[in-house]
């Protein structure tokens, strides 16, 4: 690992906020697709079976 210095905490908090923000967006995004595709099973069922 480079020697930061002075800005070693600066740059490591910024890496870990980033990372935290990364995987936050990933898990809403898996979630969220989630309930999208079990919204969309449950209308094709409606389709399927009006007719």
């Amino acid at each position: 690992m480079p020697d930061l210095g002075k800005y070693a905490e600066a740059v490591l908090s910024s890496y870990a906020v980033s990372i935290a923000l990364i995987a936050g967006l990933i898990v809403v995004s898996v979630l969220r697709a989630n309930r999208v595709s079990k919204q969309l099973q449950e209308i094709e069922n409606k389709v399927k079976s009006n007719g």
